[in-house]
């Protein structure tokens, strides 16, 4: 372990998390925090998609349930910790849903029918603006809390438990399994592998990390809205997350996901060039770097 770049990478990047609130204000705590959230959405994706080689152009259809979910049940009179539980599991029976008929398809179909999920999930929540707010959004009565501080070790806390359990995932028998299907499905089958049932697994898991992350977005912001859980944009956000930070690392996507957030609002000078900026960055990093930078700095020297 001692050896492993990880390590070395990992230690410092905790201390630094873990004494952000000694040095740091109010407004970059909370530039943080946003970014720890998005950090699980991004490692929950690259589960399925590093992993099982499913591209799913839907995850905000899985976070949309999962912070919904919450929000409703806190307007029904719902204690945070119970609403959390009830987002994630509505998003882990929506996630079912989708996926069963999705696995039976190949190719780019089954990225088309989580891109349609999403579409049919917007529609419902304008439809339904008279319980879900619409476009404007809906308000929840409560928040984990009015304090920065409190709310970034929510957010740190949030993201060290779920990037160990996901990390754990990933090197686990699930896995490799995963890894041999995503990448030859016909010999991964041939080995006895249940292909479907392995990545229907996948799906459930990706669904309840970013369904419950989604849930404490929408209390940490005291609102959910299209613009903020559901939105393509936010589809595309959590895509180059985690090709900026590493395909198939899970801890890749905390790393992008940080970048963006932060490079976003370091910009926001530029105007409409901060997009544009950070767009850029994103692209050439893609470009020179495949693996992503988690990926290359992983890499062993010799295959550099």
């Amino acid at each position: 372990m001692l050896r492993s770049p990880l390590f070395w990478l990992l230690v410092p990047t905790l201390l630094l998390g873990a004494t952000a609130p000694w040095w740091l204000g109010a407004y970059y705590l909370g530039i943080f925090t946003t970014a720890y959230y998005f950090g699980v959405f991004s490692m929950s994706w690259d589960l399925l998609f590093g992993y099982a080689g499913e591209v799913n152009f839907g995850p905000t259809f899985l976070i949309g349930l999962g912070a919904y979910g919450a929000g409703l049940l806190n307007n029904a009179g719902w204690p945070i910790p119970l609403c959390l539980a009830g987002g994630s599991i509505i998003a882990v029976i929506g996630g079912v849903a989708l996926a069963l008929p999705a696995l039976r398809l190949r190719g780019p179909y089954f990225g088309l029918i989580t891109l349609v999920a999403v579409l049919l999930l917007i529609d419902c929540i304008v439809i339904f603006a008279g319980v879900t707010g619409g476009e404007i959004g809906m308000m929840v009565p409560d928040v984990l809390s009015i304090s920065a501080t409190v709310n970034y070790w929510y957010a740190f806390g949030f993201l060290v438990v779920c990037g160990t359990i996901l990390f754990i995932l990933s090197r686990s028998s699930l896995g490799l399994i995963l890894q041999a299907t995503g990448q030859d499905r016909i010999e991964a089958a041939a080995l006895g592998f249940n292909v479907t049932k392995h990545k229907l697994a996948a799906f459930c898991i990706s669904a309840l990390f970013s369904g419950l992350a989604g849930g404490m977005l929408v209390f940490y912001q005291g609102t959910a809205s299209v613009d903020t859980v559901v939105d393509l944009s936010i589809t595309v956000q959590i895509i180059i997350a985690v090709v900026f930070g590493g395909r198939r690392t899970i801890l890749g996507g905390v790393l992008g996901s940080i970048f963006l957030i932060l490079f976003d609002e370091l910009l926001r000078p530029l105007g409409q060039l901060n997009t544009f900026v950070v767009s850029g960055i994103a692209l050439l990093v893609v470009l020179l770097l495949p693996d992503g930078v988690l990926g290359y700095v992983l890499r062993p020297r010799a295959s550099r």
